[in-house]
């Protein structure tokens, strides 16, 4: 059950219609009402992410499908990724939620690469963590040059 409520966010996977998003929009929603610092954000990033290998490799192998769509402690962790280290403002945040579900719903190389080669709970953490790794480079870019 611990691992259930880990890999669906608080059972925000479990959403009718596009889990992923929601999550990714509660992740956002998360770090405009916590406004976590930098240190705080890069401990917080790690222990999602090991807690969320850990519980998505036991939730699939329990269920015996790769990647259920409840697990979205996946995207969590890909937005955060997508956002870390950038100023929290709204408009970077919401710029960082558009971007990062453009990449993690699309899949260009090397994500899909990495989403069909890379099994398990790494595999399932690891392709939104490219997708937010890109999103967050995209978003670096955008704000020297505006």
């Amino acid at each position: 059950m611990f691992c259930r409520l880990i890999a669906s966010f608080f059972f925000i996977g479990y959403f009718p219609v596009a889990p992923g998003t929601v999550a990714s929009v509660i992740a956002m929603l998360i770090l405009l009402i916590l406004k976590p610092s930098d240190l705080s954000m890069s401990f917080i990033l790690l222990f999602i992410f090991l807690l969320g290998v850990i519980c998505s490799e036991n939730i699939e192998k329990r269920c015996g499908e790769k990647d259920p769509p409840y697990i979205v402690i996946d995207e969590i962790v890909g937005y955060f990724t997508a956002v870390f280290l950038i100023e929290p403002t709204p408009i970077n945040l919401f710029l960082g939620f558009l971007l990062f579900r453009f990449f993690d719903i699309l899949k260009p190389p090397p994500i899909r690469l990495v989403e069909k080669r890379i099994k398990g709970g790494f595999g399932i953490m690891l392709d939104d963590i490219i997708a937010g790794l890109i999103t967050n480079l995209l978003l670096r870019i955008y704000l020297m040059v505006s």
